[in-house]
């Protein structure tokens, strides 16, 4: 299995990706009832960063350099970008990194974990047998937290409607099949069925914008809430990059997300462009009312 995510792990996508999902956690939060995070492709967990250039079968070039490195040292105003980094940085140092470098990095799991308050709710989906066993190792002491060895896809249709009536869904697949962007729409029609309300983010990387723009028509089709796009590219269409840039759709975004989310996408396009054309900009697929 090719996905594994420790040679991917802090790159600028996962940057992208967890600071846009700090945000999304903390706008909910200002409510005080509690919701249910649901990760539908949760992973292990937690990442050493001195082992990502070992992959399944051959050494690869590490991709957290220019993702998380090229922040790590830096003095970041107070704000969105921030908050981001002081949650990793948090958890690098909890791990015991006391180095000028990164060493350990949270995945979406502990990110939620982290930023978890008592009335709030836990669930992993995980369907790969070791990355589930690493994961509930992680996170076998954390209170309200569950998870599931089951595809996450099915856990859209039975963990929604949670009993607080208050959602937020991360589907984040590893991209390997050629139907994805399809399953992915029809778990985001599903869980909208089930609760109306529920926040849907949805990580996708930039490699054929085609495919993109047809997930975005087929997610027109389900006639959605409100629904945006926010996308990050770190070098030019031209660019030979295999995967230049990533983007996050957000159904149901919370107030004022947009403003933040497209703050955040351009301060991160200049701190982590790799060639010209670097890019952070958002679009709405279904404009609010």
């Amino acid at each position: 299995m090719n996905y594994r995510h420790h040679f991917h792990a802090g790159n600028f996508a996962d940057v992208m990706k967890h600071a846009l999902l700090v945000q999304l956690v903390r706008a909910l939060q200002r409510k005080e009832k509690g919701f249910l995070f649901l990760d539908t492709h949760a992973g292990r967990g937690s990442y050493d960063l001195t082992l990502a250039a070992r992959g399944d079968s051959l050494e690869r070039k590490p991709e957290w350099p220019e993702g998380i490195g090229r922040l790590w040292g830096e003095d970041i105003p107070a704000g969105p970008l921030d908050d981001y980094l002081t949650v990793v940085r948090q958890f690098d140092h909890d791990r015991g990194n006391r180095d000028a470098l990164p060493h350990f990095y949270p995945g979406s799991p502990q990110i939620a974990k982290q930023l978890a308050r008592p009335q709030d709710r836990l669930a992993f989906c995980e369907m790969h047998p070791e990355e589930e066993a690493a994961l509930a190792d992680e996170l076998r002491y954390a209170p309200h937290a569950i998870v599931q060895l089951i595809d996450g896809y099915t856990g859209v249709k039975a963990l929604l409607p949670p009993a607080e009536r208050r959602a937020l869904v991360l589907i984040d697949p590893p991209f390997e099949d050629q139907d994805e962007f399809e399953r992915i729409a029809a778990a985001v029609r599903d869980g909208i069925a089930r609760l109306a309300g529920a926040v849907v983010a949805v990580w996708y990387p930039l490699t054929e914008r085609a495919r993109v723009d047809a997930f975005f028509t087929e997610l027109q089709r389900h006639q959605l809430p409100p629904t945006l796009a926010a996308e990050l590219t770190v070098a030019g269409e031209l660019s030979p990059l295999k995967m230049r840039g990533c983007g996050l759709v957000v159904v149901n975004p919370p107030w004022q997300f947009d403003g933040v989310a497209k703050n955040l996408l351009q301060d991160l396009a200049v701190r982590l462009a790799q060639q010209p054309g670097a890019s952070g900009r958002l679009d709405w697929i279904v404009p609010e009312a």
